[in-house]
Formats: C-alpha cells, sequence, structure tokens
C-alpha cells in the first residue's frame, strides 16, 4: 500500500517509478479502452475489480482506502498505470492531410501549448474540452501541473487517456513542426483579434499562459498573432479553463 500512497502524494515518485493512480472503475475503464498498461487493480468492500483486465488483483483491508485515498469520498476501485507521455514528433502536420484525413488548410490539426498552468483542475478541464473537441494534442510548457497527478486525472474525466500530451518541449520546436502560433490575452493589446472573427485554419498552436501572469515575455518571441475572447461583464479575465474551452469549440468549428 505504500506504493500507492507515493504515486498518489508526490509527482517525483510518479516520475521514478514510471506509474501513477487511477481512481475508479469508469476511469480504470477509460485508460484501458485508450490502450494504457494498467500494472495493478486493488478494491475494497463489496466492490468487484474492473472486467476485462489481465493485472494482478488485489483487495484492501478494511479501512486502508481510508487512510491512502486523495478524497474524502473515496472510490473503491483503484490501479496502479503505467506512466506515457507522447512525443513531439507525433503531433507534426501531416503532409497536405489535416488530423481528419482532409486536405483543406480549414482541417489541419491544431494544438494547445499550456504556459504555466498550475492548478490540477483546469489542466483537467483543458484535457477534456482539448480531446472533446477534436484537438491533436496538449503540450505542457514550463511550471505546469504534472498530467498525471491525481486532481488532474479525474477532472479530465477519463480525456487523459485519448488526447496526446507532450512534455518539456519548447514553444519553439512546436512551431518548428509547421503550426501557426496564436497566444491568447485578456486583454485588447496592439494586433490582437477578436476570437470569434480571428483566422483560426490551416495547423495552429493555441498558447495559453496563467491567469496570474498570462503569456511569458520569452514565449511571445515565438507567437505569429494574439486572439483574445471579448466580454461585456466586469471580469477583467476568464479563468484559464473556461477560456481553453471556448478556445476549443471554436477551432472545432473552424474545421469541417
Amino acid at each position: 500500500m505504500q506504493q500507492l500512497r507515493r504515486l498518489l502524494a508526490r509527482r517525483s515518485a510518479r516520475v521514478d517509478e514510471s506509474a501513477f493512480v487511477v481512481e475508479g472503475a469508469v476511469l480504470i475503464g477509460e485508460a484501458l479502452r485508450g490502450g494504457w498498461d494498467v500494472l495493478a487493480q486493488f478494491f475494497s468492500g463489496d466492490a468487484a475489480p474492473v472486467a476485462e483486465c489481465d493485472a494482478p488483483v488485489f483487495k484492501l483491508g478494511e479501512g486502508v482506502l481510508d487512510r491512502i485515498a486523495s478524497t474524502e469520498s473515496p472510490q473503491p476501485n483503484l490501479a496502479v498505470v503505467s506512466r506515457r507521455t507522447a512525443s513531439l514528433a507525433r503531433l507534426k502536420p501531416s503532409a497536405g492531410l489535416g488530423s481528419r484525413g482532409e486536405s483543406s488548410a480549414a482541417g489541419a490539426p491544431w494544438v494547445m501549448f499550456l504556459d504555466a498552468v498550475s492548478d490540477p483542475g483546469n489542466l483537467g478541464t483543458i484535457l477534456r474540452s482539448a480531446e472533446a473537441m477534436g484537438a491533436a494534442g496538449v503540450v505542457l510548457g514550463g511550471g505546469t501541473v504534472d498530467p498525471f497527478n491525481p486532481k488532474v486525472v479525474r477532472a479530465s474525466a477519463g480525456a487523459l487517456f485519448h488526447v496526446a500530451v507532450v512534455e518539456g518541449a519548447a514553444l519553439s520546436d512546436v512551431k518548428a513542426l509547421g503550426y501557426r502560433v496564436l497566444a491568447t490575452s485578456s486583454h485588447e493589446q496592439a494586433g490582437s483579434a477578436a476570437l470569434d472573427g480571428a483566422d483560426l485554419s490551416g495547423a495552429v498552436c493555441v498558447v495559453l499562459g496563467s491567469e496570474a501572469h498570462g503569456v511569458s515575455a520569452e514565449l511571445a518571441t515565438n507567437v505569429d498573432g494574439w486572439i483574445r475572447i471579448d466580454h461585456a461583464g466586469r471580469a477583467e479575465s476568464l479563468n484559464v479553463a473556461m477560456a481553453a474551452t471556448i478556445i476549443s469549440y471554436e477551432m472545432a468549428r473552424a474545421r469541417p
């Protein structure tokens, strides 16, 4: 049980052991459907192990789950899953083809690049929105929370297992693949375009920064254009996950 405790609590353990914990039968099923390698299953009480999984199964003793789980009302099923991320090369736009095989520029793939998005709930929601709207992948820049943090895994609602997640790549590397880089701004600035009127066609990488600081000046040197979400209320900016969801929808609408 010490392994479960370590993997739930520490990013360093998840990296060193190349594994993480998935909580709940539904999410374990999503991991299996996504082709992820389940290393071990655990269950407690009257729960049953998730079917169609050939990993070793262990029953937790009474009270053990309450001591190790990361939520106040823990799910009775846990699994240790092999940690993996996608290579940047996987996001390279195919010559003349979009993410669904179209030859038009409007059907080309799009990706998100996250700059110092540190809240686990926000990252999970962003992954969920990006996967739902057909993103080719999500690239995690410096300062971004571990995608295998248990709060991220839960908030992604299974999207983590179905969208390419890339760690450790620079924005310049993404741009070098052939993406046009559009960064988001919470306010109108010189040359920025409102999202509902912006050109979102072609292979596009959308950069979102932290709510506190926005897109960093270092990354701004690789930006080809700026987009903003106009709003009528008094709020200075939207929550980054909300903004990502709106942008994801518009990116999907721009691709027939």
